[in-house]
């Protein structure tokens, strides 16, 4: 059996309007509400970012504040890095003289002798201190040796060459002139030098133990 609603039609449609606007109503709310948890959620996170920033820039100040504390310990570590430096630059290429004379007595021939000995170092062009030779490179000139003598026969001037050699560092020796002092007397004044390397300076010379 059929039902039939005897409600007038105005009364029906005041009811339909009820519903849709209850249930526009309700939605709203919903999405209010929703909105209203969004906000205090974003709020929260928002709060909890400030709080770490502000703790963050604590402690950047806090580490800003020790740096400065620091800074004039680290100021004198560089002004004694760069004293360091100057110290290494004036003992480069540094040679014991004392040694070389005593190099000099034992090689020097018994049937000669020395009239004048003279050495010079040449002036640091900015060679890195301590730096490592190259493999297959000559070692770097860092002086020369100057003398003049007398010496009994040409073959005691050529074993005082030959002599030279043999001390470490000591290289390139060389007569520049070599003239009897009269004739068939076989004595022989002569003059001459020979070249210093790396390896004739002192360890302090060479840069060895130096700190870095």
């Amino acid at each position: 059996m059929s039902q039939v609603n005897l409600l007038p039609p105005e009364l029906r449609q005041r009811q339909a309007v009820r519903r849709t606007t209850t249930l526009v109503a309700a939605l709203g709310a919903a999405v209010i509400a929703f909105i209203v948890v969004f906000f205090f959620f974003q709020n929260m996170r928002l709060s909890s970012a400030k709080d770490e920033l502000e703790e963050q820039q604590q402690t950047n100040a806090l580490l800003g504040s020790q740096i400065a504390e620091l800074q004039p310990f680290a100021d004198l570590q560089a002004e004694l890095a760069a004293k360091q430096r100057l110290v290494d630059t004036l003992y480069m290429n540094e040679v014991s003289w004392a040694s070389v004379l005593l190099d000099v007595s034992r090689v020097i021939p018994d049937e000669s002798y020395l009239t004048n000995l003279a050495g010079q170092i040449t002036a640091v062009t900015g060679t890195q201190v301590g730096a490592a030779p190259v493999e297959g490179v000559t070692s770097t000139l860092i002086g020369n040796v100057t003398f003049s003598g007398v010496a009994r026969e040409t073959r005691t001037i050529a074993s005082w060459l030959t002599r030279l050699e043999q001390v470490r560092g000591w290289v390139n020796p060389w007569v520049n002139n070599a003239a009897e002092n009269a004739p068939f007397s076989r004595i022989y004044t002569f003059d001459g030098g020979l070249d210093l390397t790396i390896d004739a300076a002192t360890p302090r010379g060479r840069g060895e133990g130096r700190r870095t």
